[in-house]
């Protein structure tokens, strides 16, 4: 039986920044997902995953990454990047989740950087108070740059566990991110791969019950 419903935020939410890294390296002449293979270079200590957990600094993060992508082939000072992560609002999204919220406990679990204005790292005071919207919604928010913690770390999927006072097997989560989902999944979670919107809401709808006919 499901209890809990867990999100993701940027790439389940909002748009992916996927999106805007590919957009940015078509513009600038950078290899196709050149910003993607220096995140997943280390995964666990390069300077995206640290800026995450908040153990370096913003101005640290900009000499790290750029040394990291000069190593890849090609200089890209950290701060560029960093400026890509703020999507859009998914409409469609949102209201799946208040629909959730009527029946369900939920969280959401984001990866995040002490970087803009507040959780959804906008630069615009405008989106920054639409995120704010979304995250009052949730009965808990864990993000990584304030906990220290970040996914795919299990104990960052247990503080969310925990403080809903719910089971694993009792949550269903969404993440855009294979590497994710996958100690979720280890953990007894029914997890959701958010490829598009379509797509999410109709598994969605199979794994709690609910519809959300109205919400496509």
């Amino acid at each position: 039986m499901v209890k809990a419903v867990l999100w993701d935020f940027g790439g389940v939410l909002t748009t992916s920044p996927f999106e805007a890294f590919r957009r940015f390296e078509r513009e600038n002449g950078y290899p196709e997902d050149f910003i993607r293979q220096i995140n997943a270079t280390n995964p666990d200590d390069n300077a995206w995953a640290r800026l995450e957990r908040s153990d370096i600094s913003v101005e640290e993060f900009d000499e790290l990454f750029d040394s990291e992508a000069s190593h890849a082939g090609r200089s890209l000072p950290g701060r560029k990047v960093l400026g890509l992560l703020a999507g859009d609002l998914r409409p469609e999204m949102v209201r799946a989740l208040d629909h959730c919220g009527e029946h369900f406990k939920t969280a959401c679990l984001t990866n995040n950087i002490a970087f803009g204005k507040g959780p959804g790292m906008t630069q615009a005071d405008s989106a920054a108070s639409k995120v704010a919207e979304v995250m009052e919604k949730f009965d808990f928010v864990i993000e990584s740059s304030k906990v220290g913690v970040r996914k795919p770390d299990p104990g960052f999927y247990e503080r969310a566990i925990e403080a809903l006072d719910v089971r694993a097997e009792e949550c269903v989560y969404l993440d855009d991110l294979g590497i994710n989902l996958k100690p979720a999944r280890a953990l007894g979670m029914t997890t959701i791969k958010v490829i598009d919107t379509a797509q999410a809401l109709a598994e969605l709808a199979d794994a709690t019950g609910l519809s959300f006919g109205e919400t496509s």
